[in-house]
């Protein structure tokens, strides 16, 4: 089982790193048909929008999985010890409520949208699609948010201090 998730990482990753180039080299185009020749690229916001979206959420269970969000270790000293485990035990259940309630607010939007055919402005690109990719990432950073770090190596122990 690992080792297929391992395998879907490394796709996401590719999907993410092939979706940012798309975006720069479109924000490349774009600026210089633009400034130079008069002439933008016609949709190139929606396309740009639409790609910030699925890099953001794509990447957002990836993120959720290593630990990565932003952090302040002001209080780490106390926190971080094993008397305190309860209390990194509630934030994670918190962190994953606030993703599950952000998740079924976007399934009410995906749904929404589909109902009355929500459309991007120039590209016509139904939204319903991105809502769902939005729910679908949310759901699965709720779960992946109450997962076990995947090392505790940052434990403070009555040895380390």
């Amino acid at each position: 089982m690992p080792m297929l998730f391992q395998k879907l990482r490394k796709a996401i990753e590719t999907l993410l790193i092939t979706a940012l180039l798309a975006m720069v080299g479109l924000t490349f185009a774009d600026v210089i048909g633009r400034r130079f020749f008069s002439a933008p690229i016609y949709g190139a916001h929606d396309l740009t929008e639409h790609l910030m979206a699925l890099i953001v959420f794509t990447g957002l269970p990836l993120l959720t999985v290593a630990r990565g969000h932003l952090v302040v270790d002001l209080f780490d000293r106390y926190l971080m010890t094993d008397a305190m485990r309860w209390w990194r035990g509630v934030i994670a259940v918190l962190v994953s409520a606030v993703l599950l309630l952000i998740g079924y607010q976007f399934v009410l939007a995906a749904l929404d949208a589909h109902l009355i055919r929500e459309i991007s402005q120039e590209l016509l690109i139904p939204r319903s699609y991105f809502y769902g990719l939005i729910s679908a990432s949310c759901f699965i950073s709720a779960i992946a948010a109450l997962l076990p770090p995947p090392h505790s190596n940052n434990i403070v122990t009555k040895e380390n201090t």
